[in-house]
């Protein structure tokens, strides 16, 4: 794994692709006595991944409620609501879009599979400690009680649990997932399906980024229209985040240039570039959660045969706003935060959610360029609001 660690940000993504290739290999060549191990594999770290879920979803929400509410102020409830606001949108949109476009995508379903994947042959039991419902609820409710009464020893307890579960995520979790994605993909090339739905996911990557492109738009025309100013005066200055965060797939290695990029707009004043812009490479997600809606709906469609109702996505895009601001900073952090509605709420199974995670993580970077450039807009906003007189 220390190879993999020279290359940064990309060494995951590197991970996911040979792991992908070597499945894809394993499943296309492979019998059933290979199949029979792979598929029990595949279980064990299934297992031990949605163990993890619920943990992670209190580790991360319950401290960033905790740390919104000690820093308490007008500028910050405006900018995190903003970043819902967009996120919701975002997912929103993706949504309405899929349910138009997916269904004319011609996707195989997994009753067009050749072959039947084998039974597991070992199964080590591990369920969760509670449903991730349940964590998200005592989430919100130790968070906001925390912050209510200024509980100093909760406080300690969040922030030490979440960075247990952040030494977890990225010792254990991480390190694991290209061997599950592996045997999944290996699952996926043996029953035949695989080869089918290539066509599919790289169309539907060209549907995502003009989606990003198209939220970019409504995101900047809103700024202009709350801020009274020219909106293309932040947006072009924004070319050098965009390019640096697609090449590093991080909202926080891309900061440095984001912060330049947004000073040099004579538009925006220095208080609001230096507080929004930080925030939003932290808590505003809408290309990652545009991308990760779409990319569920078509998975949905592809392995259970059929889109989720329009009251599930509802109910998965209002919590999805709140996972991905307590999203953790590691390679395809949104995703990893969403897991619990993902299971919960989509009823994804472990097939589904590794075929998630790999095809997020290969295109994340376009999905952090857009959370990025986004960020300008709503400094922008903020600008219009707490600005309003200066010219």
């Amino acid at each position: 794994m220390s190879f993999f660690k020279r290359f940064g940000e990309f060494g995951l993504i590197l991970q996911l692709l040979i792991g992908i290739a070597v499945g894809v290999a394993v499943g296309l060549t492979a019998g059933s006595g290979v199949m029979e191990v792979v598929v029990s594999l595949k279980y064990v770290l299934g297992q031990f991944i949605f163990y993890t879920v619920p943990l992670v979803i209190i580790a991360f929400i319950a401290p960033a409620i905790v740390r919104l509410g000690q820093n308490a102020s007008a500028m910050l409830f405006t900018g995190v609501s903003f970043a819902y606001l967009s996120a919701a949108g975002a997912a929103t949109m993706a949504a309405v879009a899929g349910y138009i476009i997916i269904p004319h995508l011609s996707i195989a379903t997994e009753v067009d599979a050749l072959h039947e994947l084998p039974e597991v042959l070992f199964q080590l039991n591990i369920p969760p400690v509670m449903s991730v419902m349940t964590a998200l609820v005592t989430a919100l409710v130790f968070g906001l009680a925390t912050v209510w009464t200024k509980a100093q020893t909760f406080e300690r307890i969040f922030n030490d649990f979440e960075k247990i579960m952040m030494h977890v995520v990225n010792r254990v979790v991480i390190p694991i997932l290209p061997f599950f994605i592996a045997t999944t993909f290996a699952g996926l090339a043996y029953e035949g399906t695989l080869t089918k739905q290539l066509p599919i996911f790289l169309k539907v990557v060209v549907i995502v980024i003009l989606g990003h492109l198209i939220w970019l738009t409504v995101l900047y025309t809103i700024a202009g229209i709350i801020s009274k100013r020219n909106p293309l005066e932040v947006l072009r200055h924004y070319p050098p985040a965009y390019l640096t965060a697609v090449g590093t797939m991080s909202s926080a290695a891309t900061l440095p240039v984001s912060l330049e990029c947004a000073s040099r707009s004579k538009v925006l004043s220095q208080n609001v570039v230096e507080f929004m812009i930080p925030l939003g490479a932290t808590v505003h997600l809408c290309g990652s959660v545009l991308t990760e809606t779409f990319f569920a709906m078509t998975i949905s469609m592809m392995l259970y045969g059929t889109l989720p109702s329009v009251a599930t996505m509802a109910l998965f895009i209002a919590l999805f706003g709140i996972f991905a601001i307590g999203a953790p900073g590691v390679p395809g952090g949104t995703v990893m935060a969403s897991l619990g509605i993902v299971v919960g709420v989509l009823q994804f199974d472990p097939a589904g959610v590794a075929l998630l995670l790999a095809i997020f993580a290969l295109q994340d970077s376009f999905g952090t360029a857009c959370n990025v450039t986004g960020d300008g807009a709503l400094a922008l906003m903020l600008e219009g609001i707490f600005n309003k007189n200066k010219k």
